[in-house]
């Protein structure tokens, strides 16, 4: 990588800790799954953003509700995700993305 490359979030996070997994999320993940036409970005950060509520994966959750406010969903519809996965998921899980959500997007 030239000196003028940015470095991906993967490669700031990771990248002198476990360099192949930095590769495995640069371009298996974000560069070959994410980019595939049978879903939209949008569909794809819903389905994201609604796993890592079920999983309780809140650490993940910061990034991929930025990610999907680019991608095209609003605050209101991840709003409703969390209320809807509530019922789904669990309380606490909800209740935990509830306060990642509103810093998140407080901070914008």
């Amino acid at each position: 990588m030239s000196d003028a490359q940015e470095q991906s979030r993967a490669q700031k996070l990771i990248g002198d800790f476990l360099p192949k997994m930095v590769s495995l999320t640069d371009d298996v993940l974000f560069g070959d799954i994410w980019e595939r036409k049978e879903l939209s970005k949008r569909d794809r950060s819903l389905i994201t953003v609604a796993t890592l509520v079920a999983g309780g994966n809140t650490e993940q959750l910061v990034g991929h509700l930025m990610r999907a406010k680019e991608n095209g969903l609003t605050e209101t519809e991840l709003k409703e995700v969390m209320i809807h996965l509530a019922f789904y998921a669990g309380w606490p899980k909800a209740m935990s993305a509830i306060a990642v959500a509103k810093r998140v997007f407080g901070e914008e």
